[in-house]
């Protein structure tokens, strides 16, 4: 598995702590959208885009790595991509 395209959507959101989304294409032919980029309290990360369940108020991901190699490759990607984007 290759990532082939990340783009990244900057923007800064009053009171919020996310700086940004981000589109994955993997093998140029898989897309993952609504990636979150959030600033914390140790710098930058990647939230996974997810959705709220219907009983209870938590949220439960959509779409998510496996595997730590695999999120530490998204993650770098991305933080990679966000740090060129304009």
């Amino acid at each position: 598995m290759k990532i082939t395209s990340v783009n990244v959507r900057k923007f800064e959101k009053e009171g919020s702590r996310m700086k940004g989304i981000a589109s994955v294409l993997i093998d140029d032919c898989f897309a993952v959208h609504d990636i979150r980029i959030i600033e914390g309290d140790s710098g930058l990360f990647i939230a996974m885009p997810s959705r709220k369940t219907k009983n209870d108020d938590e949220y439960r991901d959509i779409a998510h790595p496996i595997n730590p190699e695999t999120r530490a490759m998204f993650e770098q990607a991305i933080l990679e991509a966000y740090k060129t984007a304009e």
